[in-house]
């Protein structure tokens, strides 16, 4: 190429230095050009971030570089030439001029911030990307897509996906309901042991499900085969860390018991004790947790798309049943109960097994055996059946109103019969717990009854529900009114199924009781199938009011009311000691005519914050509104049919840039806003979190 130049040497090194230094100067002016649109940018995005009210983020700020440059580019052309580089009229060498080098940079650096707003809308600041857990997350999907597919064909198969899917007015006959409970109950014997044990839970809420409902529900039962004693032996010594020749001198193969979540064993310790040991089936806790998973999203679905999901609380009913679920996995806690439980009713007959906590696990619980008979098969025939369902019952009040944790699901099932004539309770998985207030709420409660009073009894509930605001007191005063007159007026026979109406009435009116009292009347209504059992035709009510009564008598010594007294004097004293000085202030106040109230309806930062906050905005929805409107207005002074940046007069140009500076600002003020209501909602979502 350069071989003619060889016979000139000094006009080859001219030739030469006169090329490099021409690829110099363009190296230079391309380095200067990203220079200046990194500089551009940078300003750009400050004024973005201050705009938006976002954080400013150089990693964000080089992505929507990335993405507004391409972007930008092809739009300058566009507006510049008025066509496309594959069009016929396409020239580019009026692309060299300095008016589209400028209109380019600012198109790009527009398309930029759009971009790096776009970003925070989509992924806002604070957002952790984590590859493996989102790779995790996928594959759980996957599994959880399986699990749905075999769900709905469950629901579908029993004729129950159009109550999912579509909103029913409730108008079905009792052929019907009868139909559609039964195959509820059939479908989630079929799901497997997540839902048998919800629909046993459901089946005890008498206050939300009709009759027959509970009635078909009731009838659940999960029937599983026991867990090979390999695996078992292999599942305790993992979870004690020890082998079993260490812990038992003998451990026995054949299950005493095989339910849905573990099965128990006796054995013996090296000691020679005799014990019950309660092994967690292997690999079940992972199946629960799916399980659950799916029954809270389904339990929003229900919850968005039907009417009767809102109605009954099917999320807190879903959140409720989880968090129980998941406490009965752990044995640990369940031991704890056992413990909480046996120290509220140390001095009751009722015998409650020791655990040994040495040799008990999340997964394994070793306790004492009880020799006995679970009452569904025991023999009544020689048994005090009256004496028995006194002391349980007494036990369970006992639980109740002083300790403040009592067994939650006190069924047949959970209930010995011992060899020695005594009572024994099992199964502390589920209990449930009352604090102090609201055992004294119950108290009252009880004590409204006792008395037939509509009036205590309102007041009592209204300071118990969740939410009051709202209610019609006087209605919900005679509907008390009636139903204390349909259940305590003289020759009525009063049951456990009173508290059912009585908590059909709060639901009635918009109401909820706390879950707590709500768990006390249901381990009730189960227990009371058990007393009625026991001694057909016991007054389970009338029991209570004897229990309560000799509780009170108690309680009601010169002692006790000496003390409750002095102590109800030491908590007010401090208001009593500043009670005469404040009164003589007021009535000086008074006399003198200078008695004043002061109200700051915006005392609070956060109210004042919020008012500012929407002032604020809606001023900025004003101005988006004019600046677009401005904008399309100048658009249609300036704009022509097939005319071009480069034929417009300086006039144009100046009106046309104004107009696109003003569209601009529009969709900056339209952004600010989103990233606004975004930032809302997502401090909403971590306040109900």
């Amino acid at each position: 190429m350069y071989s003619h130049l060889e016979q000139f040497p000094e006009h080859a090194s001219a030739v030469l230095a006169a090329s490099a230094t021409t690829d110099a100067g363009s190296w230079l002016g391309q380095i200067l050009s990203i220079g200046f649109f990194v500089l551009l940018l940078l300003g750009l995005g400050v004024l973005a971030s201050r705009m938006m009210g976002v954080p400013f983020n150089a990693p964000r700020l080089a992505v929507a570089g990335a993405i507004g440059v391409p972007i930008g580019g092809a739009a300058s052309i566009l507006l510049y030439l008025g066509s496309t580089p594959t069009s016929p009229d396409f020239d580019p060498e009026r692309l060299a001029g300095p008016g589209f080098v400028a209109l380019m940079s600012l198109a790009m650096a527009v398309a930029a911030m759009l971009a790096f707003v776009a970003l925070e809308l989509a992924l806002p600041q604070g957002t952790r990307l984590r590859p493996v857990a989102a790779a995790r997350g996928a594959v759980l999907w996957f599994k959880r897509i399986g699990r749905y597919r075999r769900i709905v064909w469950i629901l579908a198969r029993h004729g129950l996906w159009g109550y999912v899917t579509r909103r029913r007015d409730g108008g079905e006959d009792a052929s019907t309901q009868r139909r559609l409970a039964r195959s509820l109950a059939r479908s989630m014997e079929e799901a497997g042991v997540v839902f048998v044990k919800l629909g046993q839970v459901m089946a005890t809420r008498r206050d939300l499900l009709p009759p027959v409902f509970v009635e078909e529900l009731g009838r659940l039962h999960n029937e599983v085969a026991p867990v090979p004693s390999a695996r078992v032996r292999e599942a305790v010594e993992r979870s004690l860390g020890r082998p079993l020749d260490e812990v038992f001198a003998d451990f026995s193969a054949e299950p005493l018991a095989a339910a849905s979540i573990a099965q128990a064993h006796l054995a013996r310790l090296t000691d020679g004790r005799e014990v019950v040991v309660k092994v967690q089936r292997p690999g079940v806790l992972p199946i629960v947790q799916r399980d659950l998973d799916i029954i809270r999203r389904l339990a929003r679905r229900f919850h968005r798309g039907t009417d009767w999901g809102p109605a009954i609380g099917v999320v807190d009913l879903a959140e409720g049943f989880a968090e129980a679920l998941l406490e009965e996995l752990d044995f640990e806690v369940e031991a704890a109960n056992i413990a909480a439980v046996a120290g509220a009713t140390a001095d009751s007959p009722v015998r409650i097994p020791t655990v040994h906590e040495a040799y008990t696990t999340r997964e394994v619980m070793v306790m004492e055996r009880l020799h006995g008979t679970p009452l569904g098969g025991a023999d009544l025939s020689g048994s005090d059946g009256g004496h028995i369902a006194r002391v349980l019952l007494d036990c369970l009040l006992e639980q109740v109103m002083v300790g403040g944790i009592f067994h939650a699901d006190p069924h047949p099932g959970n209930i010995m019969l011992l060899d020695d004539g005594g009572v024994g309770l099992l199964d502390y998985g589920s209990v449930g717990r009352l604090d102090g207030q609201t055992r004294e709420s119950l108290r009252m409660m009880l004590l409204a009854i006792d008395r037939s009073d509509a009036v205590l009894l309102t007041d009592t509930l209204l300071d118990v529900v969740d939410d009051a605001a709202g209610v019609d007191e006087e209605r919900l005063r005679r509907a008390l009114g009636q139903f204390m007159a349909r259940y305590l007026h003289s020759g009525a026979t009063a049951s456990m199924r009173m508290f059912t109406e009585l908590m059909l009435i709060v639901t009635r009116f918009g109401l909820s009781l706390p879950p707590e009292l709500a768990a006390v009347f249901r381990a009730l209504a189960t227990l009371e199938g058990t007393l009625v059992y026991l001694s057909p035709g016991f007054d389970t009510v009338t029991e209570a009011r004897r229990f309560a009564e000799g509780r009170m008598a108690g309680e009601l010594n010169a002692d006790n009311l000496r003390d409750a007294a002095m102590a109800e004097l030491v908590a007010v004293m401090p208001t009593l000691r500043r009670l005469p000085r404040r009164m003589d202030r007021i009535t000086e106040q008074l006399h003198k005519g200078r008695f004043t109230v002061r109200v700051r309806p915006f005392a609070h930062p956060d109210d004042r914050a919020l008012l500012r906050r929407a002032g604020q905005r809606a001023v900025l929805m004003v101005l988006t509104v004019v600046t677009g409107l401005m904008s399309v207005g100048l658009f249609n002074v300036t704009e022509g049919p097939d005319v071009v940046w480069a034929d417009m007069s300086a006039r144009a140009q100046v009106l046309s840039i104004a107009a696109w500076a003003l569209l601009a600002a529009s969709g900056l003020m339209i952004l600010r806003l989103l990233i606004g209501i975004t930032k809302v909602g997502a401090a909403a979502r971590a306040m109900d979190t």
